[in-house]
């Protein structure tokens, strides 16, 4: 991870509240993706969810029974994820250096924070901590650029302020884990100034780039403009990554 996106991930501390109210959850169809893709059966199964934020994945995971931990290195985020989900336990930590014992977990989960990892680290890491036959699955809510309105957003986006604002990178097979990919499209109608403040809460505007009020304002102008009653139907595309761990380690050749 560069110095400035160690810039980026520290930012959200400032926005904890409203990146709980206005950041999306995640489609119905999702968890059960999730146990078909890992062969791992939520309820009962021993979980970290990595970079858990203000609890968004981790309280779904919770509700279909998992025994999941909230793991989240920022402190600001903890005490929102406390306030919102007080009954799941939350451990500070990160990625690189996971805070659990060797063989320890059934599932680890990243729900749009892998890519604030370093992937030399987190990848062993991953291994390190999950049992024979466990998983790692990495997911992620992007715009879906399908959409003529959304297209068009993203590409105002970046003409102002450079390619790669949507810091969003996926995992690649490495250390013998191989990825699996689902893709699952959905939706969710919100106002205009919703849509707006959940633009806000991510990285490019939290650290104070120069021209993002003012590409706010531009926006809540084109938007009223497009669509006059004040609502916008956001459209999704969750990218699930998952890979198994091998149910016997490979023994060396003696």
């Amino acid at each position: 991870m560069t110095s400035g996106s160690g810039e980026r991930a520290r930012s959200f501390g400032v926005a904890a509240g409203r990146y709980g109210d206005y950041r999306p959850s995640y489609p119905d169809a999702l968890p059960d993706a999730l146990e078909e893709l890992s062969g791992v059966a939520l309820a009962g199964a021993r979980v970290a969810d990595v970079g858990a934020g203000t609890g968004i994945a981790t309280g779904l995971l919770h509700a279909r029974g998992a025994r999941v931990v909230g793991v989240e290195p920022g402190a600001a985020m903890a005490a929102e994820f406390r306030r919102r989900h007080p009954r799941v336990p939350l451990v500070r930590g990160e990625g690189d250096r996971l805070p659990f014992a060797p063989g320890s977990l059934d599932l680890l989960t990243y729900a749009q924070s892998w890519h604030w990892t370093d992937p030399a680290r987190s990848g062993p890491e991953a291994l390190r901590v999950l049992r024979p036959g466990g998983a790692l699955a990495v997911w992620s809510n992007d715009p879906d650029v399908g959409v003529e309105w959304i297209a068009g957003q993203q590409a105002r986006i970046e003409e102002g302020f450079g390619p790669g604002w949507y810091v969003n990178e996926h995992p690649r097979s490495q250390n013998g884990l191989e990825f699996t990919t689902r893709l699952l499209r959905w939706s969710r109608r919100i106002t205009i100034d919703a849509h707006l403040a959940k633009l806000a809460t991510h990285s490019l505007f939290l650290i104070g780039r120069p021209g993002t009020d003012e590409f706010l304002d531009g926006e809540r102008e084109r938007l009223r403009a497009l669509f006059p009653e004040g609502t916008v139907h956001e459209h999704y595309l969750v990218d699930l990554r998952v890979a198994r761990v091998a149910a016997q380690p490979k023994r060396p050749w003696t």
